[in-house]
């Protein structure tokens, strides 16, 4: 469960507690000398405090902004306590020590903390000096700094716990990716552990039965056998019920079949992907090429697959200069490519 509270609460609060200061300011201006520099310093931590809580996308403060509110809590402190007499009952006129603090109490709420205590330090050692350490507690200058001392603490800790969570997250998407990497290798293994047995348990048993004594069909067919469960490795995705029984036809009746997959159609969707199963199967079915060789096309082109077809020319188009030769005219042996398909990735 998250609990969070809105930015725009805790802006408000802020802005609430720096007018309250100067309310304060404004009703003990009778109590200075000169009301003139405290109305410029009031309208100055004015500007600064709105600035200060302008919102931002960046969580920490700029440097030249928590500079400028350093120079504030300096000059308002300064100003201030020239217009007031520290051995009289000044009352709210030193309304400046409770307005520093909060100010420094934003500044270090941004991740400026450097700054903060360089202000309420600046204003607690000037107001020792002014009115002695004695009256620190009277004019509040106690709590302005305890006040910046929590809010560091408090950010400090949000700020850690924030990395520790991040971090935490990391390290439960890196585990949720191992674990389904895991189960992947595992259903996958289980798969071709499966498909293997399906293909070659017949022949395996015929095997026992015979005591290992396979005539020559048997052992063409062992061999048949060999290739395809080589194909369920090396073809993957290439494979559907349709192109295997096609495969398998095909090496019956002698050809050599190569499947390559490598991982150019795992992006294709289900209809995509049968489209190019059932393109494939009629393209083996029709095919009497003595080598076949299927093959993803990678880097996501226009094609999804492509399958050559080589075999011996034929005598007969030969002579009459209808095939299409691969090698020099004078070799008699050369093959030809017989069959040259390229399947498209997706179809208008």
């Amino acid at each position: 469960m998250r609990v969070s509270v809105p930015r725009w609460l805790i802006v408000s609060l802020a802005a609430v507690f720096s007018a309250y200061h100067l309310v304060l300011a404004a009703a003990s201006l009778d109590r200075v000398a000169d009301p003139v520099p405290v109305v410029a310093c009031m309208a100055l931590y004015g500007v600064v405090t709105v600035m200060v809580l302008w919102p931002s996308r960046q969580p920490a403060m700029p440097v030249w902004l928590a500079g400028f509110a350093l120079a504030v809590s300096i000059v308002v402190p300064l100003q201030v306590t020239s217009q007031l007499d520290p051995s009289d009952k000044n009352g709210y006129a030193t309304w400046y020590v409770a307005a520093v603090g909060t100010l420094m109490v934003i500044v270090s709420t941004r991740r400026r903390q450097g700054f903060a205590w360089l202000g309420v330090g600046f204003m607690a050692v000037h107001a020792a000096s002014w009115a002695g350490f004695g009256a620190l507690a009277d004019i509040g200058a106690v709590g302005s700094v305890s006040w910046v001392a929590f809010s560091h603490a408090i950010s400090s800790t949000l700020t850690r716990a924030s990395r520790e969570t991040r971090e935490f997250i990391l390290a439960e998407h890196e585990a949720a990716d191992w674990q389904a990497a895991q189960e992947a290798h595992v259903n996958e293994r289980q798969y071709r552990l499966l498909q293997t047995g399906r293909t070659a348990r017949p022949m395996l048993q015929a095997i026992v039965a015979q005591g290992g004594d396979l005539d020559a069909g048997q052992r063409e067919e062992c061999l048949h056998l060999e290739g395809a469960i080589r194909d369920e490795i090396r073809g993957r995705r290439l494979l559907d019920d349709a192109v295997r029984a096609e495969v398998m036809a095909a090496r019956r009746r002698g050809a050599v079949v190569s499947l390559l997959d490598e991982g150019g159609i795992d992006d294709l969707g289900v209809d995509d992907l049968r489209r190019v199963h059932a393109a494939l199967a009629e393209a083996l079915h029709g095919s009497s090429a003595d080598r076949l060789i299927v093959r993803t096309v990678p880097g996501g082109g226009d094609d999804a697959v492509t399958v050559v077809g080589i075999g011996s020319p034929d005598p007969s188009s030969s002579a009459l200069g209808q095939g299409v030769s691969t090698g020099d005219d004078d070799d008699e042996d050369d093959d030809e490519v017989q069959l040259w398909l390229q399947i498209p990735r997706h179809v208008d």
